[in-house]
């Protein structure tokens, strides 16, 4: 076959490969999504100016405020007049699933946290690695140190990391998603139903639920979890913590 094509009388070279020149305001949506996907800006937190970005990345500022403007309307940044731009979420699917969530549904997360990680759980005993066996046992290590000092913040910290251990053992890339979109509130539930010292039945459980998964036991590893979420809901009940 000949490698060059006419048109319009021309001759010419046949493209081996498509030619792609990616508008430069998307370069930096992408470039702003990875420093937002690798927590070199966190959730929470305020980002840089627009002039500073545009300095630093020596780019106009007009194509800094087109990126920005790009990502608050896929929700991962939030735009605060008077107060700089703030992010929001690390992707499109958390961005949706926090947009009209109430902080006050204590009820509602540990539901969703009852489902998602007994699921995950039964499989976490299915397909869980030494790696992230020990991983589960340093967290149990740091829940009961924290436990012990009395150190709240270090307490939620250790126990959300346990819950985030566990749905990584379960090997399933958008169940992790799914956890991982919702994060902040999952941690809020943890620290809205901390109380120190822990009850002993609630670390026992978290000990039976690595020990299951230890084990491969998948059934017991589904028990556990879903007693454990049971437990929690049965003491913020006690301590009247609203649900």
């Amino acid at each position: 076959m000949s490698d060059i094509y006419t048109e319009g009388g021309a001759a010419l070279p046949r493209m081996t490969a498509p030619v792609r020149q990616e508008p430069l305001v998307m370069q930096l949506c992408e470039r702003f999504r990875t420093l937002i996907d690798d927590g070199t800006w966190p959730i929470g937190s305020r980002i840089p100016g627009e002039n500073q970005l545009a300095s630093d990345l020596g780019v106009s500022r007009g194509t800094v405020r087109e990126a920005l403007r790009a990502l608050s309307m896929a929700g991962l940044l939030e735009p605060r007049v008077g107060d700089g731009t703030y992010v929001r979420a690390k992707d499109e699917l958390a961005a949706i699933l926090t947009r009209d969530q109430r902080g006050d549904e204590l009820g509602d997360t540990l539901d969703v946290r009852s489902i998602l990680e007994t699921a995950a759980a039964v499989r976490a005993a299915r397909h869980r690695t030494e790696e992230d066996i020990r991983a589960l046992r340093r967290t149990l290590a740091d829940r009961a140190t924290a436990d012990a000092a009395r150190d709240v913040d270090a307490y939620v910290e250790a126990d959300a990391a346990f819950h985030r251990t566990l749905m990584r053992a379960g090997g399933n890339p958008l169940l992790l998603r799914l956890y991982e979109a919702v994060n902040e509130s999952m941690v809020a539930s943890i620290r809205r139903t901390t109380s120190l010292p822990e009850d002993p039945q609630l670390g026992a459980l978290h000990e039976a639920l690595a020990d299951a998964v230890e084990a491969g036991s998948a059934d017991r590893a589904g028990a556990c979890a879903a007693e454990l979420f049971r437990e929690v809901e049965f003491l913020s009940a006690v301590s009247g913590e609203p649900s």
